[in-house]
């Protein structure tokens, strides 16, 4: 019988005897600029979860004012807290995902790292989850109407709609399905990440779309004001949640990003109509054809800068480079615009309907545009 093999160099300098249990429970925060929170928001998190084994998992996209530096100087002096710097890559929910998939805890909580979601409520989340009441525990600002939340009168009325439309399609009774504070069994989202979009702020809507049948637990809570940092959402983000909504309502046949590019190409079509009519009241100083080039160069404008924000914002274009790529943007709407003539026209003289025609011809030329943009307008990831 051959001798056992000497201990390596880690056994001897790290003896099992001397390891401490990894954490039950994985905190991910992903942040963008949030230096001053940071440190604040561990030191609450120590605070409440004392009795716990956890840790803090910072996902920074890459800020400028070094929130990955203040998180690293954390983690040196304490291990509870980990940090991942994500370079050249961007967004909420990839940021999150890549959290979820560091931990080997048994259950992920996700909080913003802007102290408006009260950690307070963690254990609570945790003892529901711990004990079997649920497999998803949400932080809802919406539960309880007995307590003054901290939402503003845009954003209250943005949450209602966006619950009144989930619940139409996911066809489950969730108080804030918009909610960004919650805590799940880690192994739901390591079965679930491959099929989760990286792109988008409503990371909480895909989850529970992706896996029905989940048994949600909601903890109320008062949502705070922002003390520091910067809010990186609007009301346009509810734009990035009708969109992923509807891609699930298509059964994924509809990627989300061409939901969004559709639904703000129907926001160009409005401002055309609007600043075409504008121009038109203005009598003779006017004339149809040069109203008409005005209204779509400001309708691809419009389209530009909202995909530019919300569908394409982990690549948009920032400062001048903005010049370049609008030039590039309406040379390809114009070659959509052609192919939606074309088409239209030849359908309407084979068939003689102009409704279809019309809808094939306008198919066409959005289809057209999403692929030429995802292909030559915001082809490559640009740093966030």
């Amino acid at each position: 019988m051959s001798a056992a093999p000497p201990p390596s160099q880690f056994e001897t300098a790290m003896p099992v005897a001397t390891l401490s249990p990894g954490p039950r429970l994985s905190v991910i925060v992903p942040t963008y600029r949030e230096a001053a929170n940071v440190p604040r928001l561990f030191e609450r998190l120590t605070q409440v979860l004392a009795d716990l084994p956890w840790e803090m998992v910072v996902v920074d996209d890459d800020s400028s004012d070094g929130t990955y530096d203040v998180a690293y100087e954390i983690a040196r002096r304490d291990p509870r807290l980990r940090c991942i710097r994500r370079v050249n890559r961007s967004g909420l929910a990839g940021a999150v995902i890549e959290g979820w998939l560091s931990s080997s805890a048994d259950f992920v909580a996700v909080i913003d790292g802007d102290l408006q979601h009260d950690e307070r409520i963690l254990p609570q989340m945790y003892a529901a989850l711990a004990q079997g009441q649920g497999d998803l525990a949400i932080g809802t600002r919406l539960a309880d109407p007995t307590q003054p939340g901290g939402l503003s009168p845009s954003r209250q009325k943005l949450s209602d709609l966006g619950k009144w439309f989930f619940s139409q399609v996911a066809g489950v009774d969730v108080s804030d399905p918009m909610s960004g504070f919650f805590m799940t069994k880690r192994e739901i989202v390591a079965e679930l990440a491959p099929k989760l979009s990286a792109d988008g702020f409503k990371i909480l809507v895909d989850l529970i779309l992706s896996r029905r049948g989940l048994r949600v637990v909601e903890v109320p809570y008062v949502f705070r004001p922002r003390t520091a940092g910067e809010s990186k959402l609007s009301p346009l983000v509810g734009l990035d949640f009708l969109g992923l909504v509807v891609h699930h309502a298509s059964g994924g046949v509809l990627p989300t990003r061409f939901v969004l590019f559709s639904l703000i190409g129907g926001v160009g079509l409005v401002v055309h109509l609007i600043v075409l009519s504008i121009l038109l009241k203005g009598g003779a100083r006017h004339d149809f054809t040069a109203s008409q080039v005005v209204a779509t160069i400001m309708a691809m404008g419009s389209n530009f800068v909202l995909n530019n924000e919300i569908t394409y914002r982990n690549r948009r274009y920032r400062g001048l480079g903005k010049i370049g790529g609008f030039l590039i943007f309406a040379a390809l709407c114009g070659v959509g615009a052609i192919a939606n003539i074309n088409v239209a026209s030849v359908l309407y003289h084979q068939n003689g309907s102009w409704g279809l025609a019309g809808l094939s011809g306008a198919l066409i030329g959005v289809v057209w545009n999403y692929a030429a943009s995802n292909t030559f307008v915001w082809r490559t990831r640009r740093k966030g």
